[in-house]
């Protein structure tokens, strides 16, 4: 039985709470326009403060927190590695890291694996995938959509479709430009003799849980086989089954029958992936297909720390558990749940709720207009709920792959409740 802690008395919270806040703004660079909560542990789906107030996490670090805070196995994974062999570079080989290369690749295709430590870096390997495939026929441009994002390195925010990410940058890196997104017709216009992929987000997530249509990612296969293009694919967010697949761009297709069989004709030719991959360690990493596997060859990509065996061996726990609890099937169940109970929110109070959308536990609910998406966020906080704002009135649910049904039920009534109390208003 867990020792029950008295709580501290308030000036004492006041105290460790204004000291927190002081480190931060006299010591971390101001990158970040970060909500008033000092978060101090966590324990599955819920973190607490430094005042001891506990929250349900439905925001995930973000997509990160793959099996929520605190998990053993995990825990487990770090001590037995660690006391075995934590980095070696990558002039050398590691067990640990040929076996994740591989369970990656059995859950796409026949290809091969890059290994980074962010999404942002995963992507940098996409673009530079993309020129070198073109660099002999004089092609270098990437087609990416309007709303989406791609990480915030010079060449990221070149990528992503959204103006503010990339002001007090110019000038832009050379080689990107952006079409609508779910618009087959506006990328084909596009095309130009310069342009060596398209790369889009099947969901895009920062911009407030867009879903490509099933015809659209097969229309972009064609397109790109017609023009000798590479299709690319970003899952940072995405991915590593919080759909309920293990990419998202699998969810969307399940139910066309030739994505799955025969020669697979719809994969794309590349895949990003990083947050959940670690469940909150850092590990990025990149898929490329067979036929293209020796596109990037020795001494044209690299990464220090990308790859080690303490990163993989966490990956390779994670990809254990998710597997042994079937949270791929909870994060369907479980997220159907969710996206039904907060649909019919939305029809109960559309004067509030606009819309509902996502898969999975990739789910987002579009307020109306005059309802700011980080003014719902901070009100969910006075409700201890944790949430993630999505553009103006978006805000995103992507909680922890293990979230069970009685946390998922508890979600719904403080958002209920706090709908209703909008609704009064």
């Amino acid at each position: 039985m867990k020792e029950v802690l008295s709580m501290p008395s308030s000036a004492i919270v006041q105290n460790e709470t204004k000291q927190v806040h002081e480190l931060f703004d006299k010591f971390v660079v101001p990158s970040y326009a970060r909500f008033d909560l000092a978060l101090a542990r966590g324990e599955g789906s819920y973190v607490w403060d430094v005042d001891g107030k506990r929250y349900l996490d439905l925001a995930g670090g973000i997509a990160v927190c793959s099996l929520g805070h605190g998990h053993p196995e995990i825990t487990k994974a770090l001590t037995e590695q660690s006391q075995k062999l934590i980095h070696v570079s990558n002039l050398y080989y590691n067990e640990p890291q040929g076996r994740l290369a591989k369970r990656i690749v059995d859950q796409i295709a026949p290809g091969r694996v890059f290994f980074c430590n962010s999404g942002a870096e995963a992507n940098e390997g996409l673009f530079k995938l993309a020129r070198k495939f073109g660099h002999d026929t004089h092609r270098y441009e990437i087609i990416t959509t309007t709303d989406s994002f791609h990480g915030r390195t010079l060449a990221g925010i070149a990528a992503t479709g959204q103006e503010k990410v990339k002001k007090g940058f110019e000038p832009a890196v050379d080689g990107f430009k952006h079409v609508p997104f779910n618009n087959l017709e506006a990328m084909r216009r596009a095309i130009s003799s310069k342009t060596a992929a398209i790369l889009i987000e099947p969901v895009q997530g920062e911009s407030g849980v867009t879903i490509a249509k099933p015809e659209y990612l097969v229309g972009l296969r064609r397109l790109c086989d017609e023009h000798n293009l590479l299709l690319l694919f970003d899952e940072v967010q995405a991915g590593h089954f919080r759909t309920g697949k293990f990419q998202s761009w699998q969810r969307i297709l399940e139910n066309e029958a030739p994505a799955i069989e025969g020669n697979r004709p719809y994969l794309p030719d590349a895949v990003s992936m990083a947050k959940s991959l670690g469940g909150g360690f850092p590990i990025g990493a990149f898929w490329v297909r067979e036929k293209l596997a020796d596109v990037l060859s020795a001494g044209t990509h690299a990464s220090t720390f990308g790859g080690t065996p303490l990163a993989c061996a966490v990956a390779l726990r994670i990809f254990e558990v998710i597997e042994r609890e079937d949270l791929a099937g909870n994060a369907r169940a479980t997220g159907e749940f969710l996206l039904r109970e907060l649909q019919q929110l939305q029809q109960r109070f559309p004067r509030v709720v606009k819309v509902v959308r996502g898969f999975g536990f990739m789910i987002g609910i579009e307020f109306q207009p005059n309802f700011k998406a980080v003014e719902v966020v901070k009100g969910l906080h006075k409700r201890n709920v944790l949430t993630v704002p999505a553009g103006p009135s978006v805000i995103r649910l992507l909680p922890a792959l293990n979230l069970s049904r009685a946390e998922a039920e508890e979600g719904i009534r403080v958002l209920e409740n706090f709908i209703v109390d909008l609704a009064k208003n």
